[in-house]
């Protein structure tokens, strides 16, 4: 489909942002669809929010359904957690199989349910690995710390049958804030870093400092500020706790990282901040910013997204999550 000049632009004010020859047609396709300004209900209207989220989580699960992909999806109940346990077909169950923790991403408000298990399907077959996603609990019903108490719990319970080097931990956008925090609790808690983190533009920074949450606002075409959700997440709490913005926390000691972002997107900050800090504590950690991109990508199915998911494999390949695949031989 070819994308006309005006159609591939975004106007901020009297700046106009026009989608660049250096990224596929595929891409400025997608970059010249807007999601529009969402109006949040009142911060005490429960009900309101709980709607926003079924409406949403509905969408997700429509837009990414499970039923004929070659995957198969068992939900398993986690010391009192929900998690969807995604396999490939092909990939073959082992005693000591390694496993990919994964936080699913929905701005800290959406994203569970029937959406989380649609998603970490999704994963699953990208990354051709067995994840394991958590549905943690969300606000208004359940606010800090209860999707982090999930996360932990989950994280608990896979070292009792794994070795820490077989458990791998990521996140996507508010799944990556869940990811890292997690790792400042386990941290805290005395126990063991898995083999490695991926943080996928994580919401590491709820407090929304970055730069690019200036220089970006309104050239995303996917994302806005979060204040409004962020605020019925943290339920009062102190946003420059580490474990609500784990970008401000002590990084030291945390496994190999692989962060991804775009020039488009609303946290690139947050993630070149994370790389940064990471980096000064020492840990081993990799940043990958593409063209152009906004939060989250480009939908999918562009070769930028491809390209994106090859760095993410070959990362975790390094890190010995295909030694035992039965997907390693299409590295």
């Amino acid at each position: 489909m070819n994308i006309s000049a005006d159609a591939a632009r975004r106007v901020v004010g009297e700046r106009t942002f026009t989608a660049p020859s250096t990224v596929s047609e595929q891409a400025r396709t997608w970059l010249s669809v807007d999601v529009g300004e969402l109006s949040y209900p009142a911060a005490d209207d429960t009900d309101a929010w709980l709607a926003m989220a079924e409406q949403a989580n509905r969408s997700t699960a429509r837009r990414f359904p499970v039923s004929g992909l070659p995957v198969t999806v068992e939900e398993l109940h986690v010391d009192g957690v929900i998690v969807y346990a995604a396999r490939p077909h092909g990939v073959e169950e082992k005693a000591d199989e390694p496993v990919f923790l994964w936080m699913h991403p929905g701005g800290l408000l959406v994203g569970g349910g029937d959406a989380c298990r649609a998603t970490t399907a999704r994963t699953a077959l990208s990354m051709g690995v067995f994840v394991w996603g958590v549905d943690y609990r969300l606000p208004p019903l359940h606010p800090y710390p209860a999707a982090l108490d999930d996360a932990v719990a989950v994280y608990r319970c896979l070292l009792r049958d794994r070795a820490p080097s077989r458990v791998f931990v990521g996140g996507d956008s508010a799944g990556g804030n869940i990811a890292a925090a997690l790792l400042l609790r386990a941290k805290d808690a005395g126990l063991p870093m898995p083999a490695a983190l991926v943080l996928n533009s994580p919401q590491v920074d709820l407090t929304e400092a970055g730069d690019t949450f200036q220089t970006l606002a309104g050239v995303d075409n996917v994302l806005r500020s979060l204040r409004e959700p962020i605020a019925l997440y943290a339920a009062g709490a102190d946003l420059r706790d580490p474990y609500l913005s784990p970008v401000l926390g002590d990084l030291s000691g945390f496994p190999p990282t692989f962060l991804r972002s775009g020039t488009r997107d609303l946290l690139l900050s947050n993630t070149v901040r994370m790389h940064r800090n990471l980096r000064d504590a020492g840990v081993d950690a990799e940043l990958h910013v593409f063209e152009a991109m906004p939060h989250g990508g480009f939908g999918g199915d562009t070769p930028e997204d491809q390209a994106a998911t090859a760095e993410q494999r070959r990362f975790l390949n390094k890190h010995s999550l295909y030694r035992h695949g039965a997907l390693a031989a299409q590295r």
